[in-house]
């Protein structure tokens, strides 16, 4: 394994690993290395200085030994994406926006307001809001044609 310091054209520094310097070229050629902070597929390695190992140990080490990520955070599913999923990322994200800023949120009245509205007890708009599993399986046993909104990770993944 190799790790890689990297930087992205807005200028974002992070790191990666990878099993070594032909997998990084081949991830990098196919634009499948992204940054976490913008997400450009537009990254290039940084200059990081060598690490050098001996078979004498330093009476002082001068640079502290890594942290393993288990013991500072909770680990969290991650995953590398395409540039076709970035796209289809992007334009989930364009509809869900779409959809609550052109309709009205009701938050847990959803499932009483679209029963009024199916039933004609008030006028047909676009709304968003809460509904429970049972409250959705239910609206869908009486017909009451609904979608749950797309539901995106934190932004910078």
């Amino acid at each position: 394994m190799i790790r890689y310091a990297l930087v992205c054209d807005s200028g974002h520094n992070f790191e990666s690993w990878f099993q070594d310097s032909a997998a990084y070229d081949k991830q990098a050629k196919r634009s499948l290395v992204n940054c976490p902070h913008c997400g450009s597929a537009k990254v290039e390695k940084a200059i990081m200085a060598p690490r050098l190992s001996s078979s004498e140990r330093r009476e002082v080490e001068t640079e502290a030994p890594p942290v393993p990520v288990a013991a500072t955070e909770e680990k969290t599913p991650v995953a590398m994406v395409s540039p076709q999923e970035h796209e289809f990322r992007k334009k989930l994200k364009e509809l869900r926006d779409h959809l609550t800023k052109n309709s009205d949120h009701v938050g847990p009245k959803f499932p009483e307001e679209a029963r009024k509205m199916h039933y004609g007890e008030s006028e047909h708009r676009s709304i968003y809001g809460e509904a429970s599993p049972d409250d959705a399986k239910a609206l869908a046993e009486e017909g009451i044609e609904f979608h749950p909104l797309p539901i995106l990770p934190d932004e910078r993944n």
